[in-house]
């Protein structure tokens, strides 16, 4: 569960500068300073694994992330902490030379993001609905939802601005609209297994 640190509003730029000396991590939400709490060890493990099946792929290192935070488009400053990431070529060349582990808005956005779903329902409702459009805003071809709780992974593809989703449960092998067909099915997957 994310906490609210604040009730005053921050500008990017005060975010960006921001550290109360310590190692916790924030997002910013609608120019909210919120808290974020560590990552469970089932979400974990699923950002891993596939970081590593996009590597087996022959993906470049280069072009995977965890723990890059990115900067999305709204009416307010909003940051995001997405669980894995595949950049794109042009993304890897600007984050290389970038100072801050951030995808800054002058960036190109990830080919891909992954967000692996905590429990809760107000995390549910940030990945579905908040993430959603704020990543199609964003531009970022594909989007997954891998959702443990619900046991299914929604595979989302930006066409003409919006999302189109497939839904994938048990045993259906999971279709990309970038990579084809991959090598596992959404139940391995969920199980943090390959």
């Amino acid at each position: 569960m994310s906490v609210s640190t604040s009730s005053k509003t921050m500008t990017l730029a005060e975010y960006l500068t921001y550290d109360d000396g310590t190692d916790s991590r924030y997002e910013l939400v609608d120019g909210v300073l919120v808290a974020m709490p560590p990552e469970s060890k089932l979400n974990q493990r699923i950002a891993s694994l596939l970081l590593i099946y996009f590597s087996q792929q022959g993906i470049p290192f280069y072009r995977l992330n965890i723990g890059a935070e990115m900067v999305t488009v709204g009416s307010r400053a909003t940051t995001r902490w997405p669980d894995l990431l595949v950049f794109t070529e042009e993304l890897a060349t600007a984050f290389k030379g970038a100072t801050r582990g951030t995808i800054t808005l002058d960036m190109p956005p990830p080919q891909l993001v992954v967000e692996v779903v905590s429990p809760g329902n107000e995390n549910r409702d940030r990945d579905y609905r908040y993430k959603r459009s704020e990543y199609a805003a964003r531009g970022i071809a594909e989007y997954w939802i891998v959702d443990p709780h619900q046991e299914k992974v929604t595979i989302l593809e930006l066409v003409a601005g919006f999302y189109e989703e497939r839904v994938f449960a048990g045993d259906e092998v999971l279709i990309s609209p970038t990579f084809g067909q991959l090598t596992f099915t959404a139940c391995k997957l969920l199980q943090g297994e390959m």
